[in-house]
């Protein structure tokens, strides 16, 4: 895996304004000293994330609550418990992960076996070899995660112990308008539905909020391909551009990302959505200094807009916590 360098005495500490309403994302990246590992000890138990999307059926909601016992409340033996009455894959690993360390490994393999394109499978055996100190093992699995299935949680989160120098998820792209609110007062899954037809019949504005909702969703590469189409059918526009560019960002590659927002900056020189997103690219691969610099220039364009006030969130998290 990725080390941080010895010479990095804090990568990032930041508050993230979310893109959703008014809420606020906090995004914590470890310190680090020389030679110590960036992943915390393998002490505890591995964690657990699954990918239930935007279902509401019975099954879905008692394994969210499920993963909230095991991860949030350190009730494993009572979620092993509603895991273990499903017989879903993502039951079976949430059962599997929650009876740590009794039999997790083993039977995580017997899952793989039994289901090799499984990506859910092949991340959650990476965490269990990575606790069981099998380092090299569980980049393989991670590694697999990524290539059976790019375009979903399991994808992310394994890009996540693959590169720790880097913050955790992807960056979101923010855009300066909403659905409409006929849409977004409707539940999740109609909501999005309704964002999907929109994105189909509609121009870059309405393929733009189709794909943030999917980046929300941890669908990376859908989202990038709606972004790609608002770029193309509105190659002026700065969102559609600026969106393109940062669903094009890869922990494998950030450069990806990068050659299309920087040029930006001289294309679309007086746009506070380039400047923002340069800062918020920057700031998830650790140049904060560069960082700070965009944003502050971000919150100049437009104090008060909502992503100069998002920029001004940032740079005070900024302030407070230090970069040296």
């Amino acid at each position: 895996m990725d080390a941080m360098s010895p010479r990095a005495r804090i990568f990032l500490v930041v508050g993230l304004a979310a893109a959703a309403a008014s809420g606020i994302v906090v995004i914590g990246v470890l310190a680090t000293r020389s030679n110590v590992p960036v992943v915390k000890p393998r002490t505890g138990s591995p964690p657990l994330a699954l990918d239930l999307g935007v279902r509401t059926d019975p099954e879905a909601q008692a394994l969210r609550n499920a993963e909230s016992l095991y991860d949030r409340d350190r009730q494993a033996a009572r979620a092993e418990a509603v895991f273990t009455r499903y017989q879903s894959l993502e039951a079976d690993v949430g059962a599997a992960v929650a009876a740590w360390p009794n039999g997790t490994l083993r039977r995580l393999q017997q899952l793989a076996s039994q289901h090799p394109r499984s990506a859910l499978v092949a991340f959650h055996l990476g965490l269990a070899l990575y606790w069981s100190r099998r380092d090299d093992e569980a980049v393989q699995a991670w590694r697999a995660a990524e290539k059976l299935d790019p375009d979903s949680l399991y994808a992310v989160r394994a890009a996540d112990f693959l590169h720790p120098s880097f913050a955790p998820g992807l960056p979101t792209f923010v855009p300066s308008f909403e659905p409409p609110l006929r849409i977004r007062v409707l539940p999740p899954a109609r909501e999005l539905d309704a964002l999907a037809r929109a994105a189909q019949s509609g121009g870059a504005h309405e393929k733009i909020l189709y794909g943030v909702a999917l980046q929300r969703l941890d669908r990376p590469v859908s989202a990038k391909r709606q972004f790609a189409k608002a770029a193309r059918e509105a190659p002026v526009d700065p969102e559609a551009r600026v969106a393109a560019a940062v669903g094009r960002f890869d922990k494998a590659n950030p450069s990806a990302a990068f050659s299309r927002l920087g040029p930006l900056v001289r294309v679309f020189p007086r746009s506070q959505t380039v400047r923002f997103h340069l800062g918020l690219l920057l700031l998830w691969i650790g140049q904060v200094d560069k960082a700070r610099d965009e944003l502050q220039q971000a919150r100049g364009e437009a104090p008060k807009s909502p992503l100069g006030r998002q920029a001004a969130a940032y740079l005070d998290v900024l302030a407070k916590v230090g970069t040296r």
